[in-house]
């Protein structure tokens, strides 16, 4: 078994900085920090899901290296979210006119907004309810379009604004619909 020691010594409360701080001190960890103001630890994945993982970041990326009209972020990138929480989705994109707009700090930092899309994809140590709120959180800070993919029940949730979740049963493609232009993906190599 590995313990991990956590640096409490930079934070009283949890404020964005010291959040910020804290992840500095304790890279081994995968923090995240919900709405709540609660930390959350999240373990690592498995080579299953990490293999994935890489599979669904490559298809993105080849997408946007042909559109570039944003950029991908892979699960190590933590945003801070407009209603407080730090998230760090399995799978980002942001329309290159809002990262741009950034100033060079946001960027180093943990970046300060809600991208426009987000992928999780459930592994077997994952709580389906906590990783649904986690979903439904994005999509209250203003995230577009979310997919929360579930391998095992060979199953997806669609996340949009303003719109009941919707749940596709062993769906064979995605549409990236208006906030991915022409992506589509092939679900051939999760399910």
């Amino acid at each position: 078994m590995t313990a991990y020691t956590i640096n409490f010594d930079v934070i009283s409360t949890i404020d964005d900085e010291k959040f910020y701080q804290l992840c500095r001190h304790n890279p081994e960890l995968k923090l995240e920090k919900n709405q709540k103001g609660e930390l959350v630890i999240m373990s690592p994945t498995g080579g299953e899901t990490g293999k994935k993982n890489s599979e669904l970041n490559a298809d993105f990326v080849i997408w946007n290296r042909q559109k570039k009209l944003g950029y991908i972020f892979d699960s190590s990138t933590c945003f801070k979210l407009p209603k407080g929480s730090n998230r760090s989705p399995d799978v980002a994109y942001i329309q290159k006119e809002r990262w741009d707009n950034l100033k060079e700090e946001e960027r180093i930092k943990f970046p300060p907004l809600a991208p426009d899309f987000v992928l999780e994809l459930i592994s077997k140590t994952d709580s389906l309810k906590d990783t649904q709120e986690k979903m439904q959180e994005y999509i209250d800070n203003g995230v577009k379009l979310g997919w929360l993919i579930n391998p095992e029940k060979k199953e997806v949730e669609i996340y949009r604004q303003e719109e009941e979740k919707e749940v596709l049963n062993n769906p064979k493609i995605l549409s990236g619909e208006d906030i991915l232009p022409d992506f589509t993906l092939d679900l051939t190599e999760i399910f």
